[in-house]
């Protein structure tokens, strides 16, 4: 009869992940203190969801008391070129290669829930899945289990798949024998710092969220802080600056997993066309896609952003039928680019027939903001 890991190792490969490993340790002290120190400086921004669950996050064995085992799995996202291109486009719209294909929670959770059954069937043990949306830890797990370590950009990094990886985490009552943890390869390397955008990396494996474009885009409710908006050039969802640079991705593969496969619509868009988006198109066009979680108005605001930043007046246009959007985001983002693309006079000449009517504050300080310019 085959050994637990190995059975396991099995059913994970015949389910399309790349990577599977095992670990008995479930408290990690210098990811806890990583971690505190992250929320001690304010790294964490507006989410504060980290901060609520910070012990459950530093310790699955306070999540689940009963946990012995880790089983940690990875499924490779690798792009088939380079994903660093379309940002050379500034009519396009750039999202994180993650998001352009269908949303990696649905596809790993309905595998992890699979593995887990049966693992739970033929050894009489609970088990818990877990795919990103629990208080759960799972690089410095991945790293305890031999999947990769986490590089100076704090993102999982392989030998094998290099910087592209999604992680799920299946817990267990079993104790599995465990993976030889992996070491840091990253040696003196710093491509992945030097290539941020907006300098959101303070020191190596930190990173202050509050500047990171992934962070900006996704997570930030409200107006971009005017100093990003200029780097954010078109990223409208995420960033993948620090991750595509990284030398260990000339041994990644494309993925074989045809659910993240770039959707054509997504993989290079027009800018002109998403600024037409209304609520309903918004949701019709991003169904099952991770984009449709930040919403119609946070998206909106990410594209005019992204228009503002491309110097072409010929959208000018239709950023001005946005001064008059219901939401204050997206009306004061309309601002914003439209004091990027067009003269003075001509602002002026809008700004006279609409500040008047602004009862939004935020919206009626963007007409007279400061355009600063890039980092």
């Amino acid at each position: 009869m085959k050994q637990p890991t190995e059975f396991i190792r099995d059913l994970a490969l015949a389910e399309g992940f790349d990577s599977v490993g095992f670990t008995r340790s479930l408290n990690l002290p210098a990811a806890r203190t990583a971690l505190m120190e992250f929320l001690a400086q304010g790294y964490h921004g507006d989410m504060g969801w980290m901060e609520q669950r910070s012990e459950q996050r530093a310790s699955p064995n306070v999540l689940w008391p009963e946990a012995r085992s880790a089983i940690v799995l990875a499924l490779s996202y690798a792009p088939p070129s380079d994903p660093l291109a379309n940002v050379a486009n500034p009519g396009n719209a750039n999202i994180s290669v993650y998001a352009r294909g269908d949303d990696y929670h649905e596809v790993i959770k309905k595998r992890l829930k699979k593995i887990a059954g049966k693992v739970a069937a033929g050894f009489a043990v609970d088990v818990k899945v877990f795919v990103d949306t629990a208080p759960l830890m799972e690089k410095p797990l991945a790293q305890s289990a031999g999947i990769g370590w986490q590089g100076k950009h704090t993102n999982l990094v392989s030998r094998t798949q290099g910087s592209w990886l999604f992680l799920g985490v299946i817990l267990t009552t079993m104790e599995l024998e465990p993976d030889a943890r992996e070491s840091d390869h990253c040696g003196s390397c710093t491509q992945c710092l030097d290539a941020c955008p907006t300098k959101a990396f303070p020191a190596p494996y930190r990173l202050d969220a509050r500047r990171c474009i992934s962070y900006l885009t996704i997570e930030h409710k409200g107006p971009i802080p005017n100093e990003f908006r200029t780097a954010m050039g078109n990223r409208i969802y995420g960033c993948d600056d620090c991750l595509s640079v990284c030398p260990w991705n000339k041994f990644a593969s494309q993925s074989r997993e045809m659910a993240f496969a770039a959707r054509p619509d997504l993989e290079a868009p027009k800018l002109a066309e998403l600024a037409k988006l209304d609520d309903v198109a918004f949701r019709q066009r991003f169904r099952g896609s991770p984009v449709k979680r930040i919403g119609r108005d946070r998206f909106l605001r990410n594209v005019l952003i992204a228009i503002g930043n491309s110097g072409d007046r010929a959208l000018a246009t239709q950023v001005e039928t946005l001064l008059s959007d219901p939401s204050p985001l997206v009306r004061g983002a309309a601002v914003w680019a439209l004091r990027r693309l067009l003269e003075a006079k001509e602002v002026d000449a809008i700004r006279s027939s609409h500040e008047p009517r602004e009862r939004d504050p935020q919206v009626a300080v963007e007409w007279s903001a400061p355009l600063l310019a890039v980092l």
